[in-house]
């Protein structure tokens, strides 16, 4: 997802976790599937980054 995309981050924001699927069209339910997926990479990139942070200071901290 791009992230200059205010429209898309809007439809993003909107997606419910454990809401009803029951009326939501298969080509809607695809695109969710597709922010989600773009949301759990970027919440790994930010561990990632997290760990990396915390493995430098504790090497200049010696923890």
């Amino acid at each position: 997802m791009r992230e200059d995309d205010p429209e898309r981050a809007k439809k993003a924001a909107a997606i419910i976790v454990g809401a009803d699927l029951s009326a939501i069209s298969v080509d809607e339910l695809a695109e969710r599937i597709g922010f989600l997926e773009n949301e759990i990479t970027r919440i790994k990139q930010e561990i990632k980054a997290k760990k990396s942070a915390k493995s430098a200071a504790d090497a200049v901290f010696g923890n």
